[in-house]
């Protein structure tokens, strides 16, 4: 026969959460197609384009982050004319819906430059977005934690690394203890840009040590939604220094037609502005959350009970096995915890690493925790 204790859940049982953190770094050599473009696919529909970490027709490859373009409906990019203009409004469309919901007005609203949806401000109307990848996310990107560099050098050289003498810092500075939660995915900061300077030439934003807001990061969601003011300069509505004149060269001339900045988005598919954007990441890195649950129950042995066990060898011929002679206290030794419903279902099972002694003498706690 069996004997049970009814747990007191008010004083022996604890719930407890734990965050733990992996870092992931991906570097510019795996974004720029580290096995010869084989690990960036391209899809005949042409509305994103998919980076992993080995080809993607490996066994061994993993899905790393999706990279698409979009505009809004009431950006001044919007044309009949150009090229995928539907889908790429779409894609904006559909992306918003997503991270933004509805106002009040069932209508889609649009991102916002300062992510403070209730006073208006600067809205976002060309947008690239970086989805990663929920094998790498976990549960969410740690806040403070998203880093991106690109470089917006003028010209692009390939070869001898020219497009990085200058170089745009992206992150969620005031990730950690300043962002919004009224994302239909949950919490999102603000992604700031600072450039850096070389010697001798003019800066690379149109401020020296100044942050500029050029995005939202969707901290659940796993989506950077980045400003296409990040390859526009100050006469244009962007963030670069007029030095860069607005000729931004996304690709080398064998490479998708050559010459084309952000505004020649009107007149390429969105993978190609994709791959224009991807060939300029110098690198990317961000810190994965994975919350861990956990029910703790103390499982309370007194010192008057579970001096018995219910296992047909404990006893032979009515007498304890383990005891030596006739006057020696009632023994056992513990070896499992289990955790029953109320109608006395097994829910759970602990073994212990070695049985435990119980006697009368004896008073024992087991700790058991359930993580989910």
């Amino acid at each position: 026969m069996s004997t049970y204790k009814e747990l007191d859940l008010a004083n022996e049982q604890v719930q407890t959460r734990t965050l733990l953190h992996e870092a992931i770094p991906l570097t510019g050599s795996i974004s720029s197609g580290s096995y010869s473009g084989n690990n960036i696919k391209n899809f005949s529909h042409g509305m994103f384009q998919s980076v992993y970490d080995y080809p993607y027709l490996s066994s061994s490859a993993n899905h790393i982050y999706d990279i698409t373009f979009g505009y809004s409906n009431d950006s001044e990019l919007s044309a009949a004319a150009n090229t995928q203009n539907a889908k790429k409004i779409n894609i904006y469309n559909q992306m918003a819906q997503v991270l933004m919901g509805y106002d009040v007005n069932n209508n889609i609203q649009k991102f916002d430059q300062d992510g403070n949806l209730v006073a208006g401000g600067t809205k976002m109307m060309e947008c690239m977005f970086l989805t990663f990848s929920r094998l790498l996310v976990k549960d969410e990107i740690k806040k403070g934690s998203f880093s991106l560099t690109l470089g917006v050098n003028q010209a692009y050289g390939n070869q001898d690394g020219s497009v990085m003498q200058k170089k745009l810092l992206i992150h969620d500075a005031s990730g950690s203890d300043s962002f919004f939660s009224n994302s239909p995915t949950g919490e999102y900061g603000i992604l700031f840009a600072t450039g850096s300077t070389t010697v001798g030439t003019a800066p690379t934003t149109k401020g020296i040590n100044t942050a500029y807001p050029v995005g939202l990061i969707f901290y659940q969601a796993g989506v950077a939604v980045i400003s296409g003011s990040i390859f526009q300069d100050q006469a244009q509505g962007g963030i670069l220094h007029n030095s860069n004149a607005g000729t931004i060269q996304f690709m080398p001339d064998n490479l998708n037609g050559g010459d084309n900045g952000f505004f020649d988005l009107t007149g390429s598919s969105v993978s190609g502005a994709a791959e224009a954007l991807r060939l300029r990441i110098d690198d990317l890195s961000f810190n994965n959350t994975i919350e861990l649950n956990s029910s703790i129950y103390f499982c309370r042995a007194p010192h008057n009970a579970f001096n018995f066990s219910s296992n047909p060898t404990y006893t032979t011929s009515s007498k304890i096995r383990v005891k030596a002679t006739q006057a020696d206290p009632p023994i056992a030794y513990i070896t499992t915890v289990g955790l029953y419903s109320a109608d006395n279902q097994l829910l759970a099972v602990g073994k212990l690493s070695e049985p435990i002694r119980k006697d009368p003498s004896i008073e024992l706690t087991f700790r058991a925790r359930l993580d989910y």
